[in-house]
């Protein structure tokens, strides 16, 4: 297949591109390597993890839909893999518009231009902040999601229910998979998992939210793009997935395992819950299993091991 993947330089892109380019897909990468975090790791995921892999790249942003279309009018897709996105609850408390643009701005972009070049398959990456501050666990995809807690979910709502609308108007296939907090090997240092392991390392405190009582469904990096290929591949007219790695972890017993990983002790500094956090995530994922055949296979010890092995191999 011909495939659009949209933010290729980012944590979960680069892991797909290197997935569908080895079992003999072409690959396009759209990425605009924005400063959310720093560009170079992300040019590092270019130029090093994807170092053997062939695919072409255009530095793009999909806020901006006349230079998005010359891509278009270079290529002929069979799908795009749509992962772009502005990332972060909290920032998204700070920096409203710029998840204005990206998330709903530059999604519209991408559907506007799958109806116009009859790109019959779209598949978004959503995110299990949609869920907001729903009580009844585990989250299933029929819950009502009508009350997010943070700009980041409602723009990835409004993601959801654009795909819906060109799905029903124009006959896209589109595919929504709502991700609970991605981790592994050239993961993205806003997220938990490398910023602990960074502070750890050094020697300085860490910041710990809720007093340590939250819970997330952590999903290793493999696993959540075998649920991406998958879908890919399983044609449904509009469907919802959950992708979630079925362990429910405390945030104390996270924090333990990178403890053993890195075999140094935290200091930690507890603090309350902050805006935009919910205190538990957990996926039901039980449709994704029956109709993609989703099995997340990667433990959190394992998955946090591999991590730290990667972290101490790129900054060590």
């Amino acid at each position: 297949m011909n495939i659009l993947v949209t933010g290729g330089a980012g944590f979960i892109g680069s892991h797909t591109v290197k997935a569908l380019v080895e079992r003999g897909d072409k690959v396009v990468i759209i990425d605009n390597l924005n400063k959310y975090y720093d560009p170079k790791l992300k040019q590092d995921r270019l130029d090093i993890f994807l170092k053997d892999v062939n695919f072409d790249f255009y530095k793009v942003d999909i806020a901006d839909l006349e230079e998005l279309k010359t891509v278009f009018q270079k290529h002929k897709f069979d799908c795009i893999v749509h992962l772009a996105a502005q990332a972060g609850v909290r920032y998204s408390l700070e920096n409203p518009f710029v998840y204005e643009r990206s998330n709903i701005c530059g999604t519209l972009n991408l559907l506007e231009l799958a109806k116009e070049f009859k790109i019959k398959k779209f598949v978004f990456s959503s995110s299990s902040s949609v869920y907001g501050a729903n009580e009844t666990v585990p989250f299933k995809e029929t819950d009502f999601v009508d009350h997010p807690v943070s700009l980041y979910a409602a723009t990835k709502k409004t993601g959801e229910l654009m795909a819906n609308v060109y799905h029903k108007q124009y006959g896209i296939s589109c595919v929504c998979l709502r991700f609970f907090t991605v981790y592994g090997p050239w993961g993205r240092p806003d997220m938990a998992l490398f910023k602990f392991t960074k502070l750890i390392s050094e020697g300085k405190p860490i910041e710990v939210y809720n007093f340590g009582k939250m819970k997330r469904d952590f999903t290793y990096v493999t696993d959540i793009v075998e649920g991406i290929i998958s879908s890919v591949d399983n044609h449904y007219p509009y469907e919802i997935f959950n992708l979630g790695g079925e362990e429910t972890i405390k945030l104390t017993y996270f924090i333990e395992c990178i403890e053993k990983a890195l075999n140094k002790k935290a200091n930690k500094n507890f603090l309350p819950l902050q805006p935009g956090d919910v205190l538990n995530t957990i996926a039901d994922i039980s449709k994704a299993r029956e109709k993609i055949d989703f099995n997340p296979k990667v433990s959190i010890t394992q998955g946090i091991k591999n991590f730290v092995e990667w972290y101490n191999s790129y900054f060590i």
